[in-house]
């Protein structure tokens, strides 16, 4: 034991941090089985009628076969053992509704997700930092006023009637926007490599295809940005007026440096720590919450995969997404937390 405790004292403070926060990870992740495993068998309705039917439902051979498929006649606490010795093997179960391995349906409708709120989070950052900057130099005055009415609408409006909206406008009425989906009706995919039709394309070199993907992620995209778009820029004004107000911001001012200068280096990256937290959040939620998005722009991703999940009551389905959506937000914590170190050297990760 005192070996042990040597030579984990003697290893990096940034190995050390990341080796702790993946033990802590994994159990969270285990607590998160158990939770969506004990919700799956707590909600209202059966499994077996929600798949197969009254009809079907009526037969017993056919609902004893169901059961014993899925291994639903097996005792609860049999079933979720059966789980985790599964899991540990990287096998997530049977989806009870598309009959295929639910780690492939994962692999298929995860990387769609992940594209768009990544496109999301790029705009939000851009635009919510961009316009958080400018309401902070100007305080008070009507931009900044414009700029608080804005973020406050972002973080007001409901996201499901903002898309319905943007898509009849854009869409319907204006039509200077592409249809649903990820590409064009007929349109061919790129090769697989990511499962990102933009990374895709460009990796194969399908320029039109890129600019086509490109064209129909951005709408969703801004949609889902508009949210964090709105906290982003509340944020990065409360953070960037506090830094003006610091001793080390007026004493470059007096040094005579360019207002440029003591924007960017000496208010802005003191308050980034604060925007980052915002944006490690706001990506999460982003992830585990584009079902509303997902469903106006008929978006093949991994919200409309959980919803439909949730109505077959297909449990593995649920307790993979579950699973996945887990471990996203503690790879997003312990990224945010790095991010920390590097941009205040202060901060210590022991």
């Amino acid at each position: 034991m005192t070996y042990l405790r040597k030579s984990w004292y003697a290893l990096p403070n940034l190995l050390r941090f990341v080796v702790r926060r993946l033990f802590v990870g994994a159990l969270l992740c285990l607590g998160i089985t158990f939770v969506s495993f004990a919700l799956t068998q707590v909600v209202p309705g059966d499994p077996v009628s929600a798949n197969l039917g009254d009809r079907a439902a009526s037969d017993p051979e056919i609902v004893a076969a169901f059961r014993a498929r899925y291994g639903l006649d097996q005792p609860i606490p049999q079933q979720y053992a059966l789980y985790l010795e599964r899991l540990v093997h990287g096998d997530l179960g049977e989806s009870q509704q598309t009959h295929r391995p639910v780690t492939t349906d994962l692999s298929q409708y995860l990387p769609a997700t992940i594209e768009l709120a990544s496109a999301a989070m790029i705009l939000a950052l851009v635009i919510g930092i961009s316009l958080g900057v400018l309401a902070a130099i100007a305080r008070d005055r009507w931009p900044d006023q414009i700029i608080r009415v804005i973020s406050l609408a972002g973080v007001s409006v409901p996201t499901f009637w903002l898309a319905l909206v943007t898509f009849y406008v854009f869409f319907f009425k204006l039509g200077i926007a592409p249809g649903v989906g990820r590409l064009n009706p007929g349109g061919k995919a790129p090769p697989s490599i990511t499962n990102m039709f933009t990374i895709d394309a460009l990796l194969a070199g399908q320029w039109a295809t890129f600019g086509i993907a490109l064209s129909h992620i951005v709408l969703p995209a801004a949609v889902l940005a508009i949210y964090t778009i709105g906290s982003i820029t509340r944020f990065t004004r409360a953070a960037m007026l506090e830094s003006l107000s610091q001793d080390y911001v007026r004493a470059a001012r007096a040094k005579g440096l360019p207002t440029r200068t003591v924007i960017l280096r000496h208010a802005l990256r003191p308050a980034l720590a604060a925007i980052v937290t915002v944006a490690g959040m706001a990506f999460g939620r982003m992830l585990s919450g584009t079902v509303l998005v997902e469903s106006v722009f008929s978006w093949p991703g991994i919200g409309q995969y959980a919803y439909k999940s949730a109505l077959a009551l297909d449990l593995r389905a649920i307790m993979g997404v579950s699973l996945v959506v887990a471990v996203i937000y503690i790879l997003v914590n312990m990224a945010v937390d790095l991010i920390y170190a590097f941009i205040d050297p202060r901060i210590r990760l022991g």
